[in-house]
């Protein structure tokens, strides 16, 4: 692992975005309760915020780092047949926390996929990167929007 023990403890935050796209039934079945795995929105909200705090076990070389915020929020999009998921994390110290805010995302899509595959095993986890960070060294860092 890099040697942080030389950097100030600041306030750090990562925004981190995917989406799971899926045929439009299962998609209005996952959002009417009828998934027989249950609850696949809750779940995945508490696997993503569980991966999170999980980080530095999971990714070999990340420093395990308290955590003062995570915010998994999964928001369906019948327009486009998926389920956006954004994750916020935050915390007070010397490294950043952009690999839990992806690893939040990443956890909390594969639920999905999990909770619905025996419905459409066609599922597709895609678009998940960094969308903001702030703190530290190297301060603020926004995804630049694409060119339309």
């Amino acid at each position: 692992m890099v040697d942080v023990a030389g950097k100030d403890q600041t306030r750090r935050v990562a925004v981190a975005e995917g989406r799971i796209r899926m045929q439009p039934d299962t998609l209005s079945q996952l959002v009417a309760g009828n998934v027989k795995k249950g609850d696949v929105l809750g779940t995945a909200r508490i696997a993503g915020i569980m991966a999170a705090k999980k980080t530095g076990e999971l990714i070999p070389l990340c420093h395990p780092i308290g955590l003062t915020r995570v915010e998994v929020t999964l928001t369906p999009e019948p327009d486009h047949a998926c389920v956006h998921c954004s994750a916020r994390t935050e915390t007070v110290e010397r490294t950043g926390v952009e690999m839990e805010a992806l690893t939040a995302v990443q956890v909390a899509l594969l639920t999905i996929y999990d909770m619905c595959k025996a419905l459409d095993r066609g599922m597709c986890i895609e678009g998940v990167s960094l969308v903001h960070k702030s703190g530290g060294r190297s301060g603020s860092w926004d995804r630049p929007e694409a060119p339309a």
